[in-house]
């Protein structure tokens, strides 16, 4: 048994060795920058979901510190004015940032079995921007609000070779 773990080890260190030697001989470095994203990347994105729909303000609420020191983990609530029945309720909750290096983060999907129009989730965000919601109600109509964020410590930093 003990030669077995040995020769477990051997063949990891190996393989690691040989790994590294294979990436530097190759030249690879990786260097840290921010990933390239823009407000018209996020735009382009809310354009893909609702089309040329008219979006309208009110009826959505959108709760983010509005400082934060690290952009790793920023919790944020979205929360609806609906009544929640099978005539009137929230179908979907779409949440979209501009600086990031995918501006549409998430798609939630609701139902009058939901109970209630309120959903909490944790975002990365790589710099002080804008975060947007966007609620698709049962009727058809869209409802939006954005919030600023600033953010002293960037996330989202993508490898380069």
């Amino acid at each position: 048994m003990t030669d077995r773990t040995h020769s477990s080890r051997t063949s990891r260190r190996r393989f690691l060795a040989g790994a590294g030697a294979l990436a530097g001989g190759l030249g690879l470095a990786l260097r840290i920058r921010p990933a390239d994203a823009t407000p018209e990347a996020m735009a382009e994105a809310i354009k893909q979901v609702v089309g040329q729909a008219k979006l309208q303000q009110g009826k959505i609420k959108l709760e983010l510190p509005p400082l934060v020191e690290n952009g790793n983990t920023v919790p944020l609530t979205v929360s609806v004015e609906s009544p929640m029945t099978e005539a009137a309720h929230v179908r979907r909750i779409h949440l979209f940032n501009e600086k990031n290096p995918q501006p549409y983060v998430a798609t939630f999907h609701l139902g009058p079995r939901s109970g209630r129009s309120s959903v909490s989730a944790r975002l990365r965000l790589a710099d002080s921007q804008h975060v947007v919601a966007i609620a698709e109600l049962s009727d058809g109509s869209l409802w939006t609000t954005r919030v600023h964020v600033v953010v002293t410590i960037a996330a989202c930093l993508e490898e380069i070779g």
